[in-house]
């Protein structure tokens, strides 16, 4: 059981993957919810994933040794690198 709080989401798989959500959920008071249809999810992702490519693909090509990398292969590493802060 799962007690969500001001703010949270849920159901985001059931629209990634088009698919019925896997549980029930029940406000246990008066409560105000706001929902996104599968296409304008998708649309909010996509465009999230293309401005991270994007940035990736700035960084990479300021790095010196990549320069003369295939813009498909800078791609495929850009998708490939994990952001950490420190």
């Amino acid at each position: 059981m799962k007690d969500y709080v001001p703010g949270e989401g849920f159901g985001e798989l059931a629209l990634l993957y088009n698919c019925p959500r896997a549980a029930t959920i029940t406000a246990l008071e008066e409560s105000t919810v706001w929902r996104l249809d599968r296409d304008t999810f998708n649309n909010i992702v996509k465009d999230a994933a293309q401005k991270k490519r994007e940035r990736y693909d700035t960084f990479l090509q300021s790095v010196e040794i990549l320069k003369t990398m295939d813009p498909y292969e800078r791609t495929k590493l850009g998708d490939a690198l994990v952001e950490e802060k420190f």
